[in-house]
């Protein structure tokens, strides 16, 4: 769901999401998901770095606060 790609250090950090009808069916789902994870990546202590958000199946049935967690969760894995 996320991928982390290394940038220059002195470039801000991008945001990259691709949140298809297949991972949630509804504009509303989809839009929310969109939201949650804009919001993350704006609170998160990010630079010179490029993530690239992709939904999975299943996705839309996560709450707005076990999608942010699932993105710390990720964001932590992947940088360590």
């Amino acid at each position: 769901m996320l991928v982390v790609a290394p940038s220059t250090h002195d470039a801000p950090a991008r945001l990259g999401l691709a949140i298809s009808k297949k991972c949630a069916k509804r504009a509303v789902d989809r839009n929310r998901i969109k939201r949650v994870t804009r919001e993350w990546f704006r609170t998160s202590d990010l630079h010179g770095i490029d993530v690239v958000v992709t939904g999975k199946h299943g996705l839309a049935a996560l709450s707005s606060a076990e999608l942010r967690s699932s993105l710390d969760a990720l964001h932590r894995r992947k940088l360590q």
